[in-house]
């Protein structure tokens, strides 16, 4: 489930508790300075609100859904990571990705990059924070990134390091993905021009294809992967029903996915308004069974 770091934060903590209660696999946070339609409201940090809801929760996974380049540095950020997977007792995953255009990108002052020097930016990035994480790596003179002596200790509870989801669409970040990747992230047609259900299941099927091909480049099992589709960015809405949600979980799993992740509705919000009893006829039908 994928929550907004907007809310109080007596609300957002008794949020995560009820759905880890709900038996939610894991919370995942929008990683923005801010976001959108909601630029104007409340937004709290990333990373400092996921410490605090590692402290309040026990057992569900949380992660970043994504985190990227254009606000975060790959050291500071795996320091942050490492500390928060020690909080957590190992519960952390790291989404990456390359950065798109908009508020952040320019938040720092920085000029607007392209596509490619974004996928190029971001093969340097996820490198970069695989070998901090693992500890095999104090000092880098890249093209995009420059550090010295820099220590990441005691290291991660997770072996051999915190797991990188890699938001991929297509081209080179789906080959970051296979290589570096310990689990893929996709919400469809990264352009947005094709937001229909139908259009959609082709677009993942065929980058799922994409994917496959460069795991067995690199002689890479693309089982080791965990797949992820992210719910709310399409007009689909399977969230309007349980039987809606319940054909769709079949659909994709049927095209190969180990795990769907949907924005917690709000009522306030003009797409992710779907009734919140959903949130509790997802877990009767899908989760308690499971356990």
């Amino acid at each position: 489930m994928l929550v907004m770091p907007t809310d109080p934060w007596a609300d957002s903590v008794a949020l995560a508790q009820r759905v880890e209660r709900l038996g939610y696999h894991h919370l995942w946070l929008y990683d923005h300075l801010t976001w959108q339609r909601y630029r104007d409201r409340p937004w709290h940090a990333t990373y400092p609100w996921l410490a605090g809801l590692a402290g309040a929760t026990e057992r569900i996974r949380l992660g970043t859904m994504v985190s990227n380049p254009n606000i975060r540095h790959p050291v500071v950020l795996a320091k942050d990571a490492m500390t928060i997977d020690r909080i957590s007792d190992g519960r952390l995953t790291i989404g990456l990705g390359a950065g798109g255009t908009g508020f952040d990108a320019t938040a720092f002052g920085q000029a607007p990059l392209t596509a490619g020097q974004r996928v190029d930016r971001l093969e340097e990035f996820a490198a970069c924070l695989d070998g901090l994480l693992r500890g095999q790596l104090q000092s880098h003179d890249g093209q995009w990134y420059t550090f010295r002596d820099a220590r990441v200790l005691p290291g991660c509870v997770q072996s051999p390091r915190v797991p990188l989801a890699i938001a991929a669409g297509g081209g080179r970040v789906l080959r970051v993905a296979a290589e570096l990747g310990d689990a893929w992230i996709t919400y469809g047609d990264t352009s947005y021009r094709r937001l229909d259900a139908a259009s959609t299941e082709r677009i993942v099927a065929a980058q799922l294809q994409a994917l496959e091909e460069r795991c067995a480049a690199i002689d890479r099992d693309p089982r080791d992967l965990d797949r992820i589709y992210l719910i709310g960015n399409t007009d689909a809405r399977p969230l309007a029903s349980i039987e809606a949600f319940t054909d769709f979980v079949g659909r994709y799993a049927a095209l190969g996915f180990t795990d769907l992740v949907f924005h917690h509705p709000r009522p306030d919000d003009p797409v992710w308004n779907d009734p919140i009893a959903i949130v509790d006829q997802i877990a009767e039908r899908h989760l308690r069974r499971s356990r």
